[in-house]
């Protein structure tokens, strides 16, 4: 979506035909400029996990703060890390953005999100053109059955999330939950639920979406809050194809937990095999 500059993300979207429909997600992580450099969000409940919002729903929300901060289109985001410092509550969240260095090609960018005076989550971005240099893949996309063979993630029932009724997801990869596996490693083909194109805040949100790697492993349900979250973009988003029912594959996998910390690793493939984004986050895993 294009972005006027001085103007608010929410208000471009308004000046759009009304041909162009607006996605639940982009309703849901719409952003108000209050001041040159602060935005107000609304936190949805439908993006809710057990006590406060899906991490990857507020990283998209921050994201999109420091993007409109920003406000070079030739400057994609690369590398993003969000601090989940405290769990918010349902209503506004205040998002302060700070330009901490702008170079010829690179630039960095902190963000603070507060609710109530409160910090919630504190985040560092890098922002770049592409520069020359070396170029290699050694990250092939996992063999997996299409979409239509993976098993559908369950979005009804008591123990359901309400945020997961906002992805299509198929799983693909990995031992059921709580099975004692050997193994801590899940993932599958996955997207929104509504039509929308996969841009880099959608990305943030996938990337959080899946449940946490270790479940397999587990013998009983974890609670498994996210300590960080970083998030490499490896191309611009939205890709030049892209398409809103597009499909990408991801694959999430541990190999430590100690402490009560566990680390999990992530890849995200289209579904040509191309290697869009990684993530790696330190979470708790508590039984």
């Amino acid at each position: 979506m294009p972005v006027q500059s001085g103007g608010s993300w929410t208000e471009s979207l308004e000046s759009e035909t009304s041909a162009s429909a607006i996605s639940f997600f982009e309703q849901t992580t719409a952003i108000r400029r209050t001041a040159e450099d602060r935005f107000t969000a609304a936190l949805d409940p439908a993006w809710w996990v057990v006590r406060g919002p899906h991490g990857g729903y507020l990283s998209a929300i921050i994201l999109r703060a420091l993007t409109e901060g920003l406000d070079d289109a030739t400057r994609p985001i690369r590398s993003f890390t969000t601090h989940f410092v405290a769990a918010p509550k349902s209503g506004d969240l205040d998002i302060e953005v700070k330009l901490e260095r702008a170079g010829r090609s690179m630039s960095f960018m902190t963000a603070r999100a507060d609710q109530d005076g409160k910090p919630m989550a504190m985040a560092l971005a890098a922002f770049s053109a592409e520069w020359p240099g070396l170029s290699f893949d050694n990250a092939p996309m996992p063999e997996v059955g299409s979409p239509d063979e993976g098993f559908p993630v369950p979005i009804e029932g008591d123990q359901v999330p309400a945020f997961l009724k906002n992805f299509d997801m198929r799983w693909t990869i990995g031992d059921p939950p709580f099975t004692g596996s050997k193994k801590a490693e899940l993932g599958g083909w996955f997207r929104m639920r509504d039509t929308v194109v996969a841009d880099a805040c959608v990305v943030a949100c996938l990337l959080d979406a899946w449940a946490p790697a270790i479940f397999p492993i587990a013998t009983q349900p974890v609670v498994a809050p996210t300590i960080d979250l970083t998030m490499h973009f490896r191309t611009p988003l939205p890709l030049p194809d892209a398409k809103p029912e597009d499909f990408f594959l991801g694959r999430f996998h541990s190999s430590l937990g100690r402490e009560g910390f566990f680390e999990e690793d992530g890849e995200m493939w289209t579904q040509d095999g191309r290697l869009v984004a990684q993530s790696r986050q330190l979470a708790l895993g508590l039984t």
